[in-house]
């Protein structure tokens, strides 16, 4: 099963160069045991654009979708065989990037 691991953060571009170093050693062993999918960090709040074309015609908005404090930083989409995995998974994720996470599986 699939989860999405959100990095929670209240600062953008904000990870040392040692937490770079810990978050880049984590996904290398995400690879080699066979849980890496995909990850990635996100630019800042501000250069998000949300579209609502629920109507007739598209309304498109700059910034985010919700003021917050804190925003989605980053992600990582990981494989792992049931949500007690996955948890200890972003438990370590959490620990390498110094930032709260939060894991959702996917439907």
């Amino acid at each position: 099963m699939q989860y999405l691991v959100s990095v929670i953060d209240d600062r953008t571009g904000s990870a040392t160069a040692d937490e770079m170093a810990a978050i880049e050693a984590f996904n290398e062993r995400l690879r080699a045991e066979g849980h890496w999918v995909f990850a990635g960090g996100l630019a800042s709040p501000s250069t998000a654009t949300v579209i609502d074309n629920r109507g007739g015609e598209a309304l498109f908005t700059d910034g985010p979708f919700l003021e917050s404090k804190e925003h989605m930083a980053g992600f990582w989409i990981i494989d792992a065989p049931d949500l007690d995995v996955a948890l200890q998974l972003a438990s370590e994720g959490s620990k390498h990037c110094n930032r709260k996470v939060e894991v959702r599986p996917f439907l």
